[in-house]
């Protein structure tokens, strides 16, 4: 069958980064044959369940027409805090000395509470009092990160109980727990995105808010909603990070926010609301992932990472534009 110049400009619209992605793992294969390695593909793909969560998180804000700055922040005090109770009772410094380790479901629902608790503060002052999502985040990102230094004297959180040790390892010695984690997160936003009333709100306040109300959507309450689904994800991610790395730090996840942005962005979702999707903030989230192991492999000096994902970044947002200018 053979395609018109619209159908085929319309296919690179929509696919075009999935196609970018693959050149890029066919020329990463051919200059560094290891990355081709299983080792190193689930490598990849462990490195991107953090960012991909809160990417998914903030594919609901953007949608929206807003944005979560916050999130980095909110990572790094969910996971101290969430650290604290999970430290075993012989912990070096440790923060409640005679208090054992709390169960690993218990620690887990705290994580997932205090990033619920700072999304939805940021969805009520968003929804409320009419301030710009921008302001409103960058306040939460700066109250977070108080937060965790104050909680913590600035210093790191260790020696956590085994159950974080299991959500850092791989199931059967191949697949890596926090892989799974993502990919069920992944399944269970594209259901609530694509097949509920709440999902198609998120489109429609993105879309046009005040037509939205009309039409009797509750938008503050879907505010609060998309923002707290913001947090919650930033403390699911907290979760996968303390099994990463066995330790939380007041200073983690620095920068976490603009990577979560640029994944979503990269994936197709626009800043100007009302489009995107899940599998668009996952395959951004991939690609972030796959350049930066790629740079590595090369021996790319981590400052230079830096600027190419900073270049990235920039490039989606003047896509984006150009692709909304043609539309108006």
């Amino acid at each position: 069958m053979k395609l018109d110049k619209a159908q085929v400009t319309s296919i690179l619209k929509k696919y075009g980064i999935v196609f970018v992605l693959f050149l890029i793992i066919i020329f990463l294969t051919i200059v560094r044959p290891e990355f081709m390695t299983a080792k190193n593909l689930f490598n990849v793909l462990n490195q991107t369940s953090i960012y991909g969560i809160m990417a998914i998180g903030m594919t609901f804000v953007i949608i929206s027409s807003g944005i979560d700055l916050s999130v980095g922040s909110v990572l790094a005090f969910a996971g101290v805090v969430t650290a604290s109770f999970a430290q075993v009772a012989t912990a070096t410094g440790k923060m409640f000395p005679n208090f054992g380790p709390l169960p690993i479901v218990v620690t887990i629902l705290i994580a997932l509470g205090i990033g619920s608790l700072c999304g939805a503060i940021n969805g009520f002052l968003v929804a409320k009092t009419n301030i710009h999502a921008f302001i409103a985040t960058l306040g939460m990102q700066t109250i977070a990160r108080g937060f965790a230094l104050l909680y913590t004297g600035g210093k790191p959180v260790s020696n956590l109980s085994a159950g974080f040790e299991f959500i850092g390892s791989k199931l059967w010695g191949v697949v890596p727990v926090p892989v799974v984690i993502y990919a069920i997160v992944i399944a269970l936003a594209w259901i609530l995105l694509n097949y509920t009333s709440f999902g198609k709100s998120v489109f429609a306040i993105g879309a046009n808010k005040t037509a939205a109300a009309i039409s009797g959507i509750k938008v503050q309450r879907n505010q609060i909603l998309i923002f707290t689904i913001a947090g919650l994800c930033a403390g699911l991610a907290a979760v996968v990070f303390l099994g990463r790395t066995g330790s939380a730090h007041p200073g983690a996840a620095t920068g976490y926010e603009l990577t979560a942005i640029a994944a979503t962005t990269i994936g197709g979702t626009s800043q100007t609301g009302g489009i995107g999707t899940i599998w668009g903030a996952v395959v951004g989230a991939l690609f972030l992932s796959v350049v930066k192991n790629g740079m590595t492999l090369m021996g790319i000096h981590a400052y230079w990472q830096q600027i190419v994902e900073g270049v990235i970044i920039i490039t989606a947002v003047i896509i984006d534009m150009r692709k909304n200018m043609k539309k108006v």
